[in-house]
């Protein structure tokens, strides 16, 4: 296939995609120089690129490799429009890393997956699956569940009786969705990751733990994506509500009754304990532990392993453990950091005033 007059790119034998360095110009409008009819078909970083890739220098801290890549094209920030270097085109353009991002999709695209349910799923009786679903080998479709439209259901997964997958939403390989959890749309969700399961609550009586029925329910709002082997609990009495927008990364526990409200970012190992209550926008780096019954105001920031025992004010940001305002924790660091030399002197005094 020959390259589009109008859009410049095409695709290679490999079915991998190109696309000139003017038709990159023209997407992210930035300033061509140099040769407008390269192509390229991947991505890499300044040291590792080949003539074949698009790399990008946003940062004093490369600049010096510009000289030596190898790339073809190179994305560059107008700080550093006249740094040395000799790739055949440079587009100068602000913020080029998020460039970088809005053209991924155009050098890799994805291949739509054929709509059709394989003959080894399994589909339940009163299930609805919606328009131009695609529903892989082996997996199972619950009894009484709904299926939006352009939902895509990998090999292995599971959902549950009475669950709901929200238009254009995507299971990968081996996901369970329980019963009754409810999905919006276009939720990503990846492997191993387990949705509406019941959460860990007993009653210690009659000299066992009596296992808290769960009742409620866990509610995915739209454009939330969650990681591979994350588990997210449903409700005891109450709701496990994830707000749309929220991004989710691998490993996370989220317990039941949790509430995260819109645009939410969870980081790897973040534990959440039950009733716990998060406001729109926080971020919760790697390792964060949230105690229950807590509230973490919009837009709070928890640095990585911080260990929270008591509600965070909006728009604050916590370290360390147990979790204290940042700057107060790094007065204590410092502070701990001075003690040696304050002990050192200290028994120098003491020395001195023996020896008199």
């Amino acid at each position: 296939m020959n390259p589009s007059p109008k859009s410049g790119s095409s695709l290679s034998g490999d079915g991998a995609s190109t696309i000139t360095a003017l038709a990159i110009a023209d997407l992210v409008s930035g300033e061509l120089i140099g040769d407008g009819a390269i192509s390229v078909s991947g991505v890499a970083p300044l040291d590792r690129a080949l003539a074949c890739h698009l790399s990008i220098l946003s940062s004093a801290r490369y600049a010096p490799m510009l000289a030596s890549t190898g790339a073809g094209i190179v994305l560059i920030d107008p700080e550093f429009r006249d740094a040395p270097g000799g790739p055949p085109a440079r587009i100068i353009v602000k913020q080029p890393l998020e460039r970088l991002f809005s053209l991924l999709p155009r050098l890799y695209p994805e291949t739509p997956l054929p709509p059709g349910v394989a003959a080894t799923a399994r589909i339940g009786k009163g299930a609805t699956l919606g328009e131009r679903v695609s529903i892989a080998e082996y997996a199972v479709i619950g009894r009484a569940s709904k299926i939006g439209a352009d939902c895509v259901i990998g090999a292995h997964s599971v959902v549950g009786e009475k669950a709901t997958l929200g238009d254009g939403s995507r299971l990968w390989p081996g996901v369970t969705i329980y019963a009754g959890a409810t999905l919006g749309k276009r939720v990503v969700i990846h492997s191993g990751a387990r949705i509406g399961c019941d959460g860990f609550g007993y009653v210690f009586r009659d000299g066992a733990h009596s296992k808290i029925p769960h009742v409620g329910r866990c509610i995915i709002g739209d454009d939330v994506e969650i990681g591979a082997n994350t588990t997210i609990d449903r409700g005891s009495i109450d709701d496990t509500v994830i707000g749309s927008g929220t991004k989710i990364d691998n490993l996370v526990h989220i317990a039941h009754n949790v509430r995260i409200g819109e645009k939410c970012l969870l980081m790897a190992q973040v534990g959440v304990a039950g009733s716990v209550t998060i406001g729109d926008g926080a971020i919760l780096a790697g390792q964060a532990g949230i105690s229950g019954h807590l509230s973490i105001g919009a837009g709070a920031r928890l640095a990585a392993q911080a260990g929270v025992f008591g509600d965070i004010p909006a728009g604050e940001t916590w370290s360390v453990y147990p979790a204290r305002p940042h700057r107060d924790s790094l007065r204590a660091s410092a502070a701990v950091f001075k003690l040696a030399g304050m002990i050192r002197r200290l028994e120098k005094l003491l020395e001195d005033s023996e020896s008199k």
